[in-house]
């Protein structure tokens, strides 16, 4: 258990290494993990479901094909992620589970028949899944302040968030309780927790993984994703997931594109790509610690150039009224007949949505349109962006508001307002995590987002690599209740 448990704290891709070599057992990690969970999750609380006899009888089976050799060990031992335990924010379908998106209202549904297809694609690529994560309501807020089941700890400071609305995922990687998670980021919910938890987090481009089986939020904006602690994992698990669907059942929304892997990829060279500084609205809205980080990814990358964004507050505001619309219409029946069983502070949110006029929603879709184009152009010019993920570290459970160039603003909405008007065009970006500057070291993190045009998960992967590679971003396992 010695070997599993400090396997652990490594990457991913080590834990399928040392399981394909015969160093460990399927089994072994599992039990490692269980044993993490039991041992940190009464303070980080992360988890809202333990899998334990699934995962167990899971890594067993693949123990036992492996010790039985022949041609199917063999084509066991080429899966990316043989062994590695992970687990999926609470939104996700298992089979077995009711899928409850963080709500006390879907406890009364019937359980999953069948897993997400993202988790049958990790676990057909040699995963093992442990459990199911925290998060906000109905993936609507930043911050995975629950009153259902509680708030995710930051494992890196417990009196602080872990972020939002996949709270439990960013928060389950940085406690050392699985290498791998998946969240959805609709406004930024992947890319929020990874900065503030610090991790390393990957936005696809909208459309390129499938949604089925999953609880919508805002399906005009809605993205899946994996949290990891280092660029290699997401690629590895990015790549697992990649593919257009077979099933009877598929999701709409995804674009039916060629697997494009991006693993083989990561050690080109980034000295030929055009990056730049987002700047203007993005360097306005962060605390000098968020600009202290995006100054050093830069440094790091020779990216000198600032850029400003066209029409990006108007795409801010495109998606705030998309997604309080189309969010709100989806709960219209609950919040008629149920209205106290939701969160109070998702209800009120949803309730304001109802009460949106149509052709504010068409407006805003045809602006979200004329927002991207303009972007495009911007993409002509440049590879790749940089802009803080957050406008600050993880600020304190129960903080109403924080303060951003001498103005006070709620957290709630506002620890999203860098990362909403890239995901509200549907662009790749990878959150990396990066610990103060130079001359200051902090001791939270914040994250970076590297963002690229639409299916360049190639070039933010790349980056967030080399990136790692220097020592810029990196991912520490926390041990919790160490600063609490």
């Amino acid at each position: 258990m010695n070997a599993a448990t400090d396997l652990l704290r490594q990457s991913a891709a080590t834990m399928a290494g040392a399981v394909r070599a015969g160093n460990v057992s399927a089994g072994a990690l599992a039990q490692a993990s269980f044993a993490r969970i039991e041992a940190t999750d009464d303070r980080v609380n992360a988890f809202t479901a333990r899998t334990q006899q699934r995962a167990l009888q899971r890594a067993a089976a693949l123990d036992a094909q492996l010790a039985a050799g022949g041609e199917a060990a063999q084509a066991l031992r080429a899966l990316p992620l043989l062994g590695v335990p992970f687990a999926v924010k609470n939104l996700f379908d298992i089979e077995g589970l009711p899928t409850l998106a963080g709500s006390k209202i879907e406890q009364d549904s019937p359980p999953a028949r069948l897993d997400a297809v993202l988790v049958q694609r990790l676990e057909a690529a040699g995963a093992v899944l442990v459990g199911a994560l925290n998060m906000d309501e109905y993936a609507y807020g930043f911050t995975t302040e629950n009153s259902h089941v509680g708030p995710a700890r930051n494992p890196h400071d417990l009196t602080r968030i872990a972020g939002g609305s996949s709270g439990g995922s960013g928060a389950a990687v940085a406690a050392g309780q699985v290498p791998l998670t998946l969240g959805s980021d609709t406004n930024g919910s992947i890319r929020v927790p990874a900065s503030l938890c610090g991790v390393f987090g990957l936005k696809p481009t909208f459309g390129r993984l499938p949604r089925t089986g999953s609880y919508p939020f805002v399906s005009s904006l809605d993205h899946l994703g994996p949290f990891a602690r280092s660029a290699r994992d997401l690629a590895l698990a990015y790549d697992a997931m990649q593919g257009p669907e077979t099933g009877p059942v598929r999701d709409p929304g995804c674009l039916q594109r060629a697997v494009e892997p991006v693993a083989p990829l990561l050690a080109k060279n980034t000295s030929g790509l055009r990056i730049g500084v987002l700047g203007g609205y993005f360097r306005a809205r962060a605390t000098p610690q968020a600009l202290a980080a995006v100054d050093r990814v830069a440094a790091a990358l020779g990216a000198a150039e600032t850029v400003e964004l066209p029409m990006v507050q108007a795409g801010r505001a495109a998606a705030f009224l998309i997604t309080n619309s189309e969010g709100a219409a989806l709960h219209l029946q609950d919040l008629r007949t149920r209205p106290q069983d939701f969160e109070p502070l998702s209800r009120d949110r949803f309730l304001a949505g109802t009460l949106i006029p149509a052709a504010w929603t068409v407006r805003a879709q045809r602006v979200r349109r004329l927002y991207a184009e303009s972007v495009a152009r911007v993409f002509e010019r440049y590879d790749v962006l940089l802009a803080p993920a957050t406008p600050c570290a993880a600020t304190p459970i129960g903080a109403e508001h924080f303060e951003i160039g001498g103005q006070r603003l709620p957290v709630r909405p506002n620890m999203g307002v860098l990362t909403q008007p890239i995901s509200c065009i549907g662009l790749p970006v990878c959150a990396v995590p990066v610990w103060g500057s130079e001359e200051r070291r902090s001791p939270l993190p914040i994250g970076v987002q590297v963002i690229a045009a639409p299916w360049r998960e190639d070039l933010v992967l790349r980056v967030a690599a080399a990136l790692e590679a220097a020592g810029v971003a990196h991912a520490p396992v926390a041990e919790p209740g160490a600063r609490a």
